[in-house]
């Protein structure tokens, strides 16, 4: 049995599927708030319907989280994945591929341009390399040269692992929506009167850390997957040319020709990225970063959908297609936003945010918070999701102990998406796209896991 066997084997072995997970951290969170949060002068079984109470509460919480927050991350991943599948970007990945005549340059440029897209948005940047790797293989295969293709599967993911430091990172973008803060931490015992009402992507996105660890990345990432490909083996068991997307043009009748009209769809498209701009740029009477709401990167993603796809038959058949895509977000994050509720109801998050800073002090909470992040990943494989449960407790902790709110936005971001390279949820999409198995990519990811975590520890600690 070959390394990356065992590696999957045993991965298999030791963690069920992320849904499972999800259902057992509920019940785990449930069973710890009761024994370690209930007053003494409620009994067991009062303070079990109170916690259920609190857990309905979270499951469906309204207002700047919860089911408004769930929508906008599907959405993100939805147009992202729509803008993929456009011929523009079909082309633009046809072109990618010419240059690519061996394993060792191939996985550069795929490692490269999914970084690069993945930093604009994760879910484009997903889509766009699991589509270039397949046709990549697909290339190779009728000219029948050899390939390594997990390598460039893996390849095709790196972009997960730096996502959450780009425009769509879930934990920075959500700080810098106005009240966000204040609204994570509401019902803790905290004095909100010193945490921000909001935390400008100047300083966490576009700061001088995240800049010098990003551009690390992209030149280091790009070289050790060259490196990789000089050196590893080549893989025969090439994808066959298939059509990834069909744009058949139906003779329409009556009002179906809107479906098909150019003019009609770029006109609103053209409206909704105008309207998007003038919110951002020109009802506020100046320019500064808060912009960059998940609101307006939906609204981008959108108005550029659909004039890509150039009609609205085009832009919905590529909906049908990624639409699936979502149903791990849709399914998963009301029980994120549930064991938030449960938390915060008991006080739980009160206790761990005091133990962290039991341990900790201003030096060493970013680090703590960074392998935290890391571990809690595994377990909720989602930014967004993972900042519902851990983010209060960040802001929360780093309150008491005088740590830069941004830095510790960061650390939470770093870790969230360094262990994607061992937690496959999100490789799901592409592992279908280009019909790889998780066994295949993973001992490369993690290879880039190792890496990733010298390079956001030293930014960590240097900064």
């Amino acid at each position: 049995m070959s390394f990356s066997e065992k590696f999957a084997k045993t991965y298999k072995q030791l963690l069920p599927s992320p849904l499972s997970i999800a259902i057992l951290l509920t019940f785990l969170t449930y069973v710890l708030a009761l024994f370690f949060t209930k007053p003494v002068d409620i009994s067991y079984s009062s303070y079990s319907i109170d916690l259920l109470g609190s857990w309905e509460e979270g499951l469906w919480k309204e207002g700047n989280g919860g089911l408004y927050f769930t929508f906008q991350m599907m959405l993100m991943l939805v147009l992202g994945h729509i803008m993929a599948l456009s011929k523009p970007v079909s082309n633009l990945i046809n072109t990618l591929t010419q240059p690519c005549t061996n394993t060792a340059n191939t996985a550069l440029i795929v490692t490269l341009s999914t970084i690069l897209v993945s930093l604009f948005n994760w879910g484009l940047g997903l889509i766009f390399g699991a589509i270039l790797a397949r046709k990549i293989g697909e290339k190779f295969h009728q000219e029948n040269k050899p390939l390594n293709y997990p390598l460039i599967g893996a390849a095709a993911y790196s972009g997960l692992m730096v996502w959450h430091g780009g425009l769509s990172g879930s934990a920075p973008i959500k700080a810098a929506e106005q009240n966000n803060l204040h609204d994570m931490v509401s019902g803790m015992n905290l004095n909100t009167q010193h945490v921000p009402s909001s935390i400008d992507l100047g300083e966490t996105i576009f700061s001088t850390m995240n800049i010098v660890v990003s551009i690390l990345l992209i030149v280091l990432l790009p070289a050790m997957m060259y490196y990789f490909g000089k050196k590893e083996r080549s893989y025969q068991h090439l994808p066959k040319p298939t059509k990834i997307q069909d744009h058949d043009v139906v003779k329409a009748e009556g009002a179906e020709r809107i479906d098909q009209s150019k003019i009609f769809v770029y006109l609103i498209g053209t409206v909704i990225l105008a309207y998007a701009f003038y919110k951002a740029f020109l009802s506020q009477g100046q320019f500064n970063l808060k912009f960059l709401t998940p609101n307006f990167i939906n609204f981008f993603l959108l108005g550029s959908g659909l004039i890509l796809h150039k009609s609205i038959n085009n832009f919905v058949k590529a909906a049908d297609e990624a639409i699936s895509g979502a149903t791990g977000i849709l399914i998963q994050f009301p029980l994120y936003f549930g064991i938030l509720g449960l938390m915060v109801g008991s006080g739980l998050i009160g206790q761990i945010s005091d133990w962290f800073v039991s341990i900790s002090n201003e030096s060493s909470f970013p680090i703590y918070s960074f392998f935290s992040a890391g571990l809690v990943n595994v377990f909720v494989p989602s930014g967004g999701g993972q900042w519902a449960v851990q983010g209060p407790i960040i802001i929360a902790s780093a309150q008491e102990l005088g740590v830069s709110y941004p830095k510790a936005i960061m650390a939470l971001a770093y870790g969230d998406q360094l262990t994607n390279m061992i937690q496959p949820f999100w490789a799901l999409p592409l592992l279908g796209i280009t019909g790889l198995k998780a066994k295949d990519i993973l001992p490369y990811t993690l290879l880039q896991f190792l890496a990733g975590t010298f390079i956001f520890l030293a930014g960590l600690i240097l900064f």
